[in-house]
Formats: structure tokens, C-alpha cells, sequence
């Protein structure tokens, strides 16, 4: 019982403290550049953008991609996948500056696919309708290509609560300093080989490399570049290509991200199960110890506490160890009880939160 005690707390702090420390002191030793150099002529692009009943976003969002600094005009694809709003007369709008493949409700992964099946650009860049992206956005991105070894960027996102003064929205803190030490993680592995997933809201690939999505997949922007790491090529982290967005500013919001996130997670392992194969998989020890790892943590966690309940009859540090877990799940409790209470006074810039339409398709999902 002991042993089983402590191989839980151990693999614990491996997950969220070891594996950090091992890619701080790997990146330091083996680090693995890219010469980012825009080419002459510079790659064609066409930025790929899924939607479902995001009339209200889409005139913004556009409007940000034409203003971007890029030598040559990006081709825009919109993908409506089965938006009943007015989605087509907004588009319609832009006349043949932008593209529109209307689809009936299929989900995001087949507007994906089509999108990418109708483009003609070198580079597929991929973007929501929720967010922005920095003027120099495509021309960061697109400049990583010119190592042949690169074959998927991902761009940085910046949440509202990473940039200004903090929220007043304990839940936006929290996920901002999370995020903040989830892109510190993806750095790292992107010096060292390869990070394992990309940011939905922001990354590009050479067209070439992309392979159709099954209908069911819940993290595109994982399942999606793993691939490309299985190809041999690099998936590499630019923190001078941005997008904006806002982050959730209600407990209940973070929860279902959360959930989607982690189902997403466990669908990959039986979408792509040479991800555990360490033979197979170029970055085993990294999506092992990153990915997989937060999988395991949640029955650490679980076997830790039973096995501390039954071990605390012994020795009195069994009874502190149980009595300090207690106090943590305790605080645990009433924090998530406050951050799903919405105050019907709270008030954020799209007007108040409890008013605010369901997000619909695309989702921002800060994956783990």
C-alpha cells in the first residue's frame, strides 16, 4: 500500500514539476533552431476558417485577414457548416474575395477537409472566427517554412488575461497563468523537436501534408499535426505569430472545455494508438510524460487518497498526508462552487455574461 501511496504522488510531481524541469535542462543542452526566412517569391496561402452561425464575427474577422502584412493576397475559405443565421448574405458581402462552401451540419473536422480540398495554396493557415491575429501574423508563421524540416507551425495565443491589468474574473486568471505555463512547455519541446499539439486559433502546414480528419475527431489541432510529426517533420511553436482572444470567464465554461479537452485526449490514443509505441513515435517521451501523463494524474490522485485513507490506521505522517490532501480537496471544492456562481452584475466586452449566446463552432480549446 505504501508503494502504491507514493508511485501515485511520485508520477504526480513528475507530470507538473519533473517533466518541466527535464525539458528546461534538455533545451538548454540540445536545442534545436529555425532559421526563419521569408522566400523570394513567398509561398501562396490560403487560411481555412470553419463556422457554424457566425454572422455576428465573420465581418471582423475577415476584415482582420485583409489587413494582415503579407506580400501576396491570402485566399480565404470560409467553410459554413450548416449555419442557419445569416452567415450566407454577411459572406456574400466580400463578393470573390472570399470563398464560401456552404455544407449541411456536419461537424468541424469535414468543413476542415473540405476547406483544405478546395485550397490551392502552398500553406493551409488555420483560423476561427472568434479571434485576430497580429498584423504580421502570416508572415511570422509562413517565414518557418523555409527549414524543409518544418512541416506544421503553431502560432501563439494571447488571452485578454495575460495582457493588461488582471480580470476581475478569478476563472480568467487562472486559466491565464495556466496557459502561460502550458505555452512555456510547448516552447521548450519545439526547441528540443517537435510540440505536440498546435493552437487552433492560429497554425499552418504545407498543404501537402495535410490527411482528411475522421468526422468524429474532437482535437483536430492535435490529431492533425501528430501526423505530420509521424512524417518525420517538425511541428514548431512561434511566439512572434499571435492571435487574440478572450478567455472563459465562468467556471462552467472551463469545465466543459476541460472535459472536451480530456475526451479529446483519450479519442487520439485509440485514433492514433502508435502514439504509445516509443518506436513509432519520434516524441514518445514528450507526449508520454505531457500528454498521456495528464490523463494518468487524475487516478493518482484518486489512488493516492484511498490508499492514504487505509494507511493513516498506521503512522501519524499517514494522518497528516491525509489530512493535508483533505484541506486541499476541500479548497478545491469551494473554489470550483464560487467560479460556477455567475453574478448577474458581471460584465465583460461582449455585454453580460449571462446573456452571451452559447459559443458555437469553432470552439477555442486551450488543449492539455
Amino acid at each position: 500500500m505504501e508503494t502504491l501511496f507514493w508511485a501515485s504522488i511520485l508520477i504526480v510531481v513528475y507530470v507538473y514539476a519533473g517533466y518541466p524541469l527535464l525539458l528546461a535542462i534538455w533545451s538548454g543542452v540540445v536545442s534545436r533552431p529555425v532559421a526563419k526566412r521569408l522566400p523570394a517569391p513567398p509561398p501562396t496561402i490560403s487560411v481555412v476558417i470553419a463556422a457554424r452561425n457566425e454572422a455576428d464575427r465573420l465581418p471582423a474577422r475577415i476584415g482582420n485577414l485583409f489587413e494582415l502584412d503579407y506580400p501576396i493576397a491570402p485566399e480565404i475559405i470560409v467553410v459554413s457548416d450548416g449555419s442557419t443565421d445569416r452567415t450566407a448574405a454577411v459572406l456574400a458581402r466580400f463578393g470573390d474575395r472570399v470563398r464560401v462552401i456552404a455544407l449541411p451540419r456536419s461537424g468541424k473536422p469535414t468543413a476542415l477537409n473540405a476547406g483544405v480540398a478546395a485550397a490551392v495554396g502552398d500553406i493551409i493557415v488555420f483560423a476561427d472566427a472568434r479571434q485576430r491575429f497580429a498584423r504580421n501574423a502570416l508572415t511570422e508563421l509562413v517565414s518557418n517554412f523555409a527549414d524543409p524540416m518544418v512541416g506544421a507551425v503553431t502560432g501563439e495565443l494571447v488571452l485578454d488575461s495575460e495582457e493588461g491589468p488582471a480580470t476581475d474574473s478569478k476563472v480568467a486568471e487562472g486559466v491565464g497563468l495556466y496557459w502561460k505555463y502550458e505555452k512555456w512547455l510547448r516552447r521548450q519541446e519545439s526547441r528540443v523537436w517537435s510540440t505536440l499539439g498546435a493552437t487552433g486559433a492560429i497554425y499552418a502546414m504545407r498543404r501537402t501534408l495535410w490527411r482528411p480528419l475522421p468526422p468524429e475527431t474532437l482535437l483536430d489541432d492535435v490529431l492533425a499535426v501528430m501526423r505530420i510529426v509521424f512524417d518525420g517533420k517538425r511541428v514548431v511553436f512561434d511566439d512572434e505569430a499571435r492571435a487574440f482572444d478572450r478567455v472563459a470567464r465562468s467556471g462552467a465554461d472551463e469545465s466543459r472545455r476541460k472535459t472536451r479537452t480530456l475526451a479529446g485526449n483519450y479519442q487520439i490514443l485509440a485514433l492514433e494508438p502508435r502514439l504509445l509505441n516509443p518506436f513509432a513515435n519520434p516524441v514518445w517521451l514528450q507526449y508520454v510524460s505531457h500528454k498521456v501523463g495528464r490523463l494518468i494524474v487524475p487516478w493518482c490522485l484518486a489512488l493516492a487518497l484511498i490508499s492514504n485513507i487505509l494507511l493513516a490506521f498506521s503512522t501519524w505522517p499517514y494522518r497528516l498526508a491525509l489530512l493535508v490532501q483533505l484541506c486541499f480537496y476541500g479548497l478545491a471544492f469551494l473554489g470550483a462552487r464560487s467560479a460556477h456562481q455567475r453574478p448577474s452584475d458581471h460584465m465583460d466586452e461582449a455585454g453580460p455574461v449571462s446573456q452571451q449566446r452559447p459559443q458555437s463552432l469553432p470552439e477555442r480549446r486551450l488543449s492539455l
